[in-house]
């Protein structure tokens, strides 16, 4: 049976099976902490409702004035798209999900989310939290999913700086709240503080979000390249609701799947060519 799952990917059913069944079992691990909220909810003061609904009406107005703005730039950036003959559009189709549960093995970084093979959801869609990039879908039942964190040791995202473009490997090391940017020369214009996102390479992940921030430069006399530590922007051991991206219509192969998502990880070795 391991032979046959490793080399000719025979017990992919028996796996979807099998998460689909334990569907009810991640709802009712979840089911206290809801019953919490409930109770909780049930002893809240006039005062305390009061005071949320002023911080959520002033929430509204900043949300608000940020999306008149937002609105302002996404008409410009579809004027520039339209001019450089560009079919690409300015948002992703997302839906939204929530994390029900968490691998238990210390080793793998894993979530489960409630949104399976009956939401649309394939294997290698990235997900998001409201700060950045959290993942990659590995694996799909009909009412959940199995996402692999990009905090993983077998994780690794195209990425490229913000600020220049500079194009690198950001890896998981399995420490949640620290990245590894790899085969960058000691030559390269890269800074503390830098922003890195999705580059889009490989058609893996979305161009353009945000994965982490570059935290720390260390220069070895001698060495080509130079240890670069990165920290993640989404809240990787936090985040409660995630999204699920989908790629533009067009851009799925006869399976369902995004061009290059099928498997959860990226190599880091280069090819033939020398290119990743």
């Amino acid at each position: 049976m391991i032979v046959a799952d490793a080399r000719f990917d025979r017990l992919t059913p028996v796996r979807s099976v099998i998460g689909t069944g334990l569907a009810p079992i991640h709802w009712l691990g979840n089911a206290p902490s809801e019953l919490e909220h409930w109770i909780a909810g049930l002893f809240t003061t006039r005062e305390d409702l009061q005071a949320e609904n002023e911080e959520l009406r002033a929430r509204l107005l900043i949300l608000e004035r940020r999306a008149l703005k937002y609105a302002a730039l996404a008409s410009e950036n579809n004027e520039l798209r339209r001019l450089m003959n560009s079919s690409e559009v300015l948002d992703d189709r997302v839906i939204v999900g929530e994390i029900v549960g968490v691998s238990p093995d210390p080793f793998s970084h894993e979530v489960i989310i409630n949104k399976g093979s009956r939401d649309g959801v394939t294997v290698g869609q990235a997900i998001l939290d409201a700060n950045g990039l959290l993942g990659q879908v590995q694996q799909t039942s009909s009412f959940t999913s199995r996402v692999l964190l990009i905090s993983d040791s077998s994780h690794a995202v195209p990425v490229e700086v913000v600020r220049n473009g500079l194009r690198a490997i950001l890896l998981g090391n399995g420490d949640i709240n620290a990245l590894e940017l790899v085969h960058v020369p000691d030559t390269a214009d890269i800074r503390e503080g830098d922003l890195l996102v999705s580059s889009g390479l490989g058609g893996r992940f979305p161009k353009g979000y945000p994965v982490a921030e570059v935290a720390s430069i260390t220069k070895e006399s001698g060495e080509p390249f130079v240890n670069i530590k990165a920290t993640p922007k989404a809240q990787l051991n936090q985040s409660r609701l995630v999204l699920v991206v989908f790629p533009p219509e067009g851009e799925r192969d006869g399976d369902g799947n995004a061009p290059g998502q099928v498997d959860a990880t990226v190599s880091t070795e280069p090819d033939e060519r020398g290119e990743h």
